[in-house]
């Protein structure tokens, strides 16, 4: 039995016509008979009482019509769902991001992504980068979001948006009145700085400030962002901080931005080469999110 003879059997069932369902079905009527009759055979069971006046169905006819509709129906859906889960409409994405990293626009884009795919259940996980890196290759989640540089080369890395990095001070402070300020004016500060055992993008920052001239000298070190505003605030040192972070306004705190060139605070995307349709939909949706 195939599902060609279920849909010619629903057809003759719902028309009550050989004829009408021949016409409905894009198909001569003596095959559909045939395929009729090859199905009551297999069935070993009559289903139809044909005469030349009308069709009617056996009582074993309305019994198999309900459950042939059911088996229709269900094929029906498994061919929608799987076709949807091929394009990436339907299914989970995970995604991991550091707090400084959703002040920024990664907020707006999930919301407009699930707006526009109700279906893909979306998760966010906040976690240190090289954190991020591990779960990308135990598959516990499908992207990254990391502020460059990235160096693993088994990954996949593409440039999310691009961002600035500017310097958070107390608003005492003596160069709190220039407009602009210099990475090598900052030679002789103190600063607070982000980890720099678990921060790709710490490093990237001390290297940018010895390629300034000087190394920098660090008071203290966290894990988050928002924590180098507590730091400065309290007279601890100053900070290099991407330009979300302007998004916590502090008392106290003002920000300026650095002379070009000047260090970058760009969020990168990093996912595997194997990856999901829902990981390729979401691609594609950030692309276009950040290109308008």
């Amino acid at each position: 039995m195939e599902l060609r003879h279920l849909r010619y059997f629903v057809a003759v069932a719902e028309e009550l016509s050989f004829t009408a369902a021949a016409t409905r079905l894009g198909v001569s009527q003596p095959p559909l008979s045939t395929q009729i009759q090859d199905l009551e055979y297999e069935l070993k069971t009559q289903l139809f009482i044909r005469n030349k006046r009308r069709v009617e169905l056996t009582a074993a006819g309305v019994a198999f019509r309900n459950y042939a509709g059911a088996i229709l129906a269900q094929v029906d859906e498994a061919v929608e769902k799987t076709y949807a889960i091929g394009r990436g409409q339907v299914g989970e994405l995970d995604l991991a991001t550091t707090g400084s990293v959703l002040l920024g626009p990664l907020a707006g884009l999930i919301a407009r992504f699930q707006a526009g795919m109700p279906h893909v259940l979306v998760r966010i996980q906040e976690m240190p980068p090289l954190e991020q890196e591990l779960a990308l290759h135990a598959r516990k989640i499908d992207i990254s979001f990391l502020r460059g540089p990235t160096g693993d080369p088994a990954l996949v890395t593409e440039l999310a948006w691009p961002e600035k990095v500017g310097l958070a001070l107390p608003q005492s402070h003596p160069l709190a009145g220039n407009g602009e300020i210099a990475l090598a004016d900052l030679r002789d500060e103190k600063f607070v700085f982000l980890r720099l055992k678990d921060s790709r993008f710490a490093r990237y920052l001390r290297d940018c400030c010895v390629e300034a001239g000087f190394a920098p000298n660090i008071s203290q070190q966290v894990v988050e962002s928002h924590s180098l505003l507590s730091l400065v605030a309290a007279g601890l040192g100053i900070a290099l901080v991407p330009e979300a972070v302007r998004e916590l306004a502090r008392p106290g705190i003002i920000y300026r931005r650095l002379v070009e060139p000047a260090p970058v605070a760009d969020v990168m995307m990093l996912y595997r080469d194997d990856r999901s349709a829902a990981v390729d939909r979401f691609l594609i949706e950030t692309r276009d999110y950040f290109r308008q």
